[in-house]
């Protein structure tokens, strides 16, 4: 997947406002079975939010490490609340097209 572009995050950001948080980061932190449930949830839906309520002051880092093993890419954050995105490989079951 390319770089999203600063047009293509603010879309995607104002998709996402109405969106509840789909996975919670707590007291495990972000452990393989949170990666699994983070990349199932974008297979899915594409376009996800992850909360914070535990390892805030690590949020930015682990962030970074979602992006990284899960091909993802950080449209935005706001407060504790993170949103992602990934584009389906497959061009039939996409769900956002820009």
């Amino acid at each position: 997947m390319e770089k999203l572009t600063g047009k293509a995050k603010k879309y995607l950001r104002g998709l996402a406002h109405a969106l509840s948080p789909v996975v919670i980061i707590g007291r495990n932190g972000c452990t393989e079975q949170v990666i699994s449930q983070i990349d199932e949830a974008l297979t899915a839906h594409e376009l996800i939010k992850i909360k914070f309520i535990d390892y805030i002051d690590e949020k930015k880092e682990i962030a970074a490490k979602i992006e990284e093993e899960l091909h993802c890419e950080c449209c935005g954050s706001i407060g504790h609340t993170f949103t992602f995105f990934r584009q389906n490989e497959d061009p039939t079951k996409r769900k956002i097209e820009f």
